[in-house]
């Protein structure tokens, strides 16, 4: 995977066996919203289709996919199953893709969604897709600080 994503819009990825949270950014990298969730469909083919349409669609440069890491910095059982859509995903859409360290993504997507008193299901069907927006949110400000924004910059698991 890449370090360097081309200028433009990003889209975050918060990948899950069952869905899948997509955020976007604006051009200028400055503000992340999240997008939609995307229900996987086990079908490599629409899964595909989706994603190329969504580069056309949103005019996106390139991913910053979540990558899930152990509070101690080891790779997770699906860190190897994200590094493989990742490749997946660079692959069918020819655009690159770069990595976050999304440990506690899940809980300060919970805590963002908390003042918008939504309901029980209102919330399951859009956390993914705001967690998606923190990853993206996270890898932005760490480029906008100077600070290593892949796991392997850092000799590892980032810091958070």
């Amino acid at each position: 995977m890449t370090h360097e994503l081309p200028r433009g819009r990003l889209a975050g990825i918060d990948y899950g066996r069952r869905r899948i949270g997509v955020a976007i950014c604006d051009a200028e990298r400055l503000i992340a919203s999240p997008l939609e969730v995307r229900q996987t469909s086990g079908d490599r083919v629409a899964d595909g289709r989706f994603f190329c349409d969504l580069v056309a669609r949103e005019d996106i440069a390139g991913f910053v996919v979540g990558l899930p890491i152990h509070a101690d910095g080891r790779g997770s059982e699906m860190s190897a199953e994200v590094e493989a859509f990742a490749r997946w995903l660079s692959d069918t859409t020819d655009r690159p893709v770069t990595f976050q360290d999304e440990r506690y993504t899940s809980r300060e997507a919970a805590g963002l969604m908390q003042p918008a008193r939504l309901t029980r299901g209102r919330k399951k069907a859009r956390h993914d897709a705001v967690a998606a927006q923190v990853i993206l949110s996270n890898w932005l400000e760490r480029q906008a600080s100077g600070l290593p924004t892949t796991a392997s910059e850092t000799g590892g698991a980032l810091d958070d």
